[in-house]
């Protein structure tokens, strides 16, 4: 028997590539029949929200490791956008999901879960950042998080393509993405 884990890997990776993708192929990518998928998933809304929720999970617990990972906040930043690289295209796939929905970047349920939540912490290091020195003043923490994003996107595609040398892509990511945001690397 196919595991919900198998099936949710299989959907995510078909819809990473065209989100408009049939059940039917995704069916088949899980090598199983379009009937067995219904069975455990009603419809498509309710197979998006399973992989959703999956890959949100994975991606967070990614987050919140890195972030854990060190002190120094630059550092931290700096760690957090590799573990979005990582999670490759389980980021672009919640990417292309909040995309769609456009939700507000920072809302008020954000901010009830502190400890756990990936975004306040990430904002509450730019924000640090910024009263340092580290970061430019006058870029708004909205604009960094498009930043942060899109070279998260931009590395995820340049892998894809095999046109960059895979040892170098993070660096080449932390460099730019920091270099966009006035940091100055020594």
């Amino acid at each position: 028997m196919v595991s919900d884990q198998h099936i949710l890997q299989a959907t995510i990776e078909v819809l990473s590539g065209d989100f408009s993708a049939a059940l039917d192929v995704i069916a088949d990518k899980a090598g199983i029949n379009r009937r067995t998928l219904y069975r455990r998933y009603k419809d498509r809304d309710q197979l998006i929200l399973a992989c959703k929720k999956e890959m949100m999970l994975i991606c967070k617990e990614a987050m919140n490791l890195a972030y854990n990972s060190e002190r120094q906040p630059l550092k931290q930043l700096e760690r957090m956008l590799y573990a979005g690289i990582d999670c490759n295209y389980k980021y672009a796939f919640l990417n292309n999901l909040q995309q769609r929905e456009q939700p507000k970047l920072f809302s008020d349920h954000d901010k009830d879960d502190l400890n756990d939540n990936v975004k306040v912490k990430w904002r509450e290091l730019i924000i640090a950042l910024q009263k340092e020195g580290v970061i430019n003043k006058e870029i708004t923490v909205h604009w960094v998080f498009f930043l942060f994003d899109g070279m998260i996107s931009t590395t995820i595609t340049a892998m894809a393509s095999g046109d960059v040398d895979i040892n170098d892509i993070k660096r080449y990511a932390w460099y730019s993405f920091a270099r966009s945001i006035g940091i100055i690397l020594k």
